[in-house]
């Protein structure tokens, strides 16, 4: 089924979004299917993680225009900080409510991500994406990911082995 192309707001995520963000990743993650992500997280937990994301981060969430719901939100944050030889590098992560998926909604995230991402000095992006997501693969392959390589047996999830896909992209 061919789903209407969404006009989303992307804005940079705030600390008043942490609900609507945990209400997106634990469906997500309660699948078991799309994420290597395992252990769903508390409000708490997601406060935490906005008040101590790195000033080089960036965090964005898709809204609909029509009434400020978040749909789905983008991070990306430095690959190491243990030393300089990777400040290029950042590491980004999508998640699209399950509802609101094929949509073009992340497409507009990309877009805010990678120009910021331009702007605090990344040159390239990363990221492992399940060898068993397709959808996913597909998303971020239209727009300008490379597959690098399979780690195989990478992830075990609800017991089960998944192979996850090394992708990149430079900026």
């Amino acid at each position: 089924m061919d789903r209407e192309l969404t006009t989303v707001q992307v804005r940079e995520a705030r600390l008043e979004d942490a609900a609507a963000i945990v209400g997106i990743l634990n469906p997500i993650i309660d699948t078991g299917l799309y994420t290597a992500l395992d252990t769903p997280f508390s409000l708490e937990a997601e406060q935490a993680f906005l008040r101590g994301f790195p000033a080089r981060g960036i965090f964005h969430v898709a809204v609909d225009p029509a009434d400020q719901r978040v749909l789905a939100f983008q991070s990306l944050e430095p690959f190491a900080t243990y030393t300089h030889a990777f400040d290029h590098v950042g590491t980004v992560g999508t998640f699209v409510d399950l509802a609101s998926r094929r949509r073009g909604i992340s497409a507009a995230l990309f877009e805010a991500t990678f120009d910021a991402a331009r702007r605090k000095g990344y040159e390239k992006l990363f990221t492992f994406v399940r060898a068993d997501n397709p959808a996913a693969l597909a998303a971020y392959r239209k727009q300008g990911f490379t597959i690098v390589g399979t780690a195989r047996r990478h992830a075990k999830i609800k017991g089960a082995y998944v192979d996850e896909i090394m992708i990149e992209r430079f900026l």
